[in-house]
């Protein structure tokens, strides 16, 4: 039986959210248990909405709530009793497998940095993120916890995205990329020339990649600076709403009637499927000595569930044992 903290209180509409997302995990999965930590009392108002198996579902006080504009080092130190910081403590002494959370991205960062530590070997914890590409998903690493990096550091992004993308993802043999200005090896500043030596040692290193080469799945992996992922990732997410309101145009140009404009619009929301984030649910934060999540602060329950599933299948696949293996 598997046992994951998620924070009541992360996101933009908690409790409802985060509670409907793990009644949904438990009622779906017999070997689920979740541990909903927040205010007490609020969490069970939201919980007698909803059937749910007996003693699969326990509740965690954490009076505290951390908001999403805090200053995440000063909300750690100051709210020892959030839902964060209590969800990750269990985690960190046993009590749960994983942690899971759609609050606030730099608290829980700070807060898994300092609760469970960083694993064996790893100069520093980075965020791992999907990324749509008409191959299917791709993992872009980092995605915003490192802006400035050495070498070493993208060395590791790629060892640790190869593990994650191969064991979770389920890709048998990931290409990893280093995202750079140029495909030639000399190209770039001597952090990324240093880097793609480095990556060599990756058997499945497959150079330098530019911009264009993200969107077409040249790779599986794609290794960057922080400052790099979070701009690509924010972008990405902003590519639907572009087109859809550029085609919405067009179509009020072209006057088409209802009928056919649904249909176009229609294929467009299939067309960017791979796009919606409820897929995928949350991002894992690779190198700490633990499972810890983050998803979208508007996360549905749909995707507080499959952000749980995953957390799942991080702790089943035993993914921090084999980093260590491989950055030793």
């Amino acid at each position: 039986m598997m046992k994951i903290a998620v924070d009541a209180t992360g996101g933009d509409y908690y409790p409802q959210n985060p509670v409907s997302g793990a009644v949904l995990a438990v009622n779906e999965n017999d070997d689920i248990t979740a541990v909903l930590t927040g205010p007490e009392s609020e969490i069970r108002k939201e919980l007698e909405k909803h059937d749910y198996p007996e003693g699969r579902i326990i509740l965690q006080d954490a009076p505290e709530i951390i908001g999403m504009d805090e200053s995440p080092a000063q909300a750690v130190k100051n709210k020892p009793r959030s839902s964060i910081v209590v969800g990750l403590g269990m985690h960190q002494k046993g009590a749960v497998d994983g942690f899971v959370s759609a609050g606030n991205t730099g608290a829980l960062l700070a807060a898994s940095a300092f609760i469970l530590g960083r694993l064996d070997g790893v100069i520093r914890p980075t965020i791992a993120t999907f990324y749509p590409t008409v191959k299917g998903l791709g993992l872009m690493i980092d995605a915003g916890a490192n802006l400035e990096v050495k070498p070493e550091m993208l060395y590791q992004f790629g060892v640790m995205g190869n593990i994650f993308a191969r064991d979770i993802m389920g890709i048998e043999t990931p290409r990893v990329g280093l995202l750079n200005v140029g495909e030639e090896k000399e190209k770039g500043s001597e952090t990324l020339k240093k880097a793609h030596v480095l990556l060599q040692a990756l058997p499945n290193f497959i150079g330098n990649l530019e911009g264009r080469d993200i969107l077409s799945g040249q790779a599986d992996v794609f290794v960057c600076d922080g400052i790099t992922g979070n701009i690509l990732l924010k972008f990405g997410e902003s590519i639907p709403d572009a087109l859809k309101m550029l085609l919405m145009g067009v179509i009020k140009k072209r006057q088409l009637d209802k009928e056919k404009a649904g249909l176009v619009i229609s294929l467009l929301e299939e067309a960017f499927t791979p796009f919606d984030y409820q897929r995928v649910g949350g991002v894992p934060f690779l190198g700490v000595n633990g499972i810890s999540m983050v998803g979208h602060g508007g996360s549905s329950p749909v995707a507080i569930k499959n952000m749980i599933y995953n957390a799942v299948k991080m702790a089943e696949s035993n993914i921090n044992k084999k980093i260590v293996a491989s950055v030793a």
